[in-house]
């Protein structure tokens, strides 16, 4: 019982890890040929590359655990049976990345800033979990996430020094991000056994941390952490349309390709 309870508790932080990174990884590569300009579009088309890398990894560890394909995994699983953060999920803007994409290059910003500091507060937890192969990913992956936090940071700098007009926005896109990010720094439905079986150690104080390394770091720009908001919750498998029709076009040649590897 204690073995099922341990390897359930595994499952559902795996799942949570990698399907965060697969989704923040498709909107960043949403951005190939639209970011504002040509380095920024290989900065960001690199970070998306690192996330579905991480998210790779997460998902073959989660097959070791539980058995199956890490690509099915990946691109099989229904939108319900996704743990990512509903804030991930949403469209970059509207339109489609083939069809008039108005994306919004502020909410993009704003919101991978937000995931950033995520990353870094679970990370830093991740380390050290009871499951090994776990903590030496994770350890790895860390390293990598700390170029994204710099890129990020970077760009906030420079928008609080260009002005109250560009500044606004930020705040606006910070607000909008905020407005499903409810859920973001939840560990979910077995956070207390993860806490207890040392898989996320300190879970409990998760969220608590996420906002503090938020508010210490957008605080001198002059920007604030808006409420948390959001009707649904990833961590629970409640999720928009926006991801169902997200994981169609992700999958699409997956599913018209059986046994390709991803």
């Amino acid at each position: 019982m204690e073995a099922d309870r341990y390897h359930r508790a595994l499952a559902e932080l795996l799942m949570q890890l990698a399907d965060d990174d697969l989704v923040v990884a498709t909107r960043a590569g949403e951005w190939l040929g639209l970011a504002p300009h040509l380095e920024e579009d290989v900065a960001f088309s690199s970070i998306a590359q690192d996330e579905m890398g991480h998210a790779a990894t997460y998902f073959g560890l989660l097959a070791a655990v539980q058995g199956g394909d890490r690509d099915d995994l990946a691109h099989l699983r229904p939108a319900m049976a996704r743990r990512n953060s509903v804030m991930l999920e949403r469209p970059n803007g509207p339109g489609t990345y083939r069809e008039a994409p108005h994306f919004d290059w502020a909410y993009a910003l704003a919101r991978h800033f937000l995931y950033d500091m995520l990353e870094r507060v679970r990370l830093d937890r991740v380390v050290q979990s009871a499951h090994r192969p776990l903590a030496d990913a994770a350890a790895k992956i860390r390293r990598e996430e700390r170029y994204h936090t710099q890129h990020h940071a970077m760009w906030l700098r420079d928008i609080a020094r260009s002005g109250p007009q560009y500044a606004g926005r930020l705040q606006l896109a910070l607000d909008r991000a905020a407005a499903d990010a409810a859920d973001l720094a939840s560990a979910g439905p077995m956070a207390v056994e993860m806490e207890a079986l040392g898989l996320l150690p300190d879970a409990s104080h998760l969220a608590d941390d996420w906002r503090a390394h938020v508010v210490l770091a957008l605080d001198p720009l002059g920007w604030s952490l808006p409420p948390l908001g959001g009707a649904l919750n990833g961590r629970h498998g409640e999720h928009t349309q926006d991801l169902t029709r997200m994981l169609r076009d992700l999958g699409e040649v997956y599913r018209s390709s059986p046994g390709a590897s991803w």
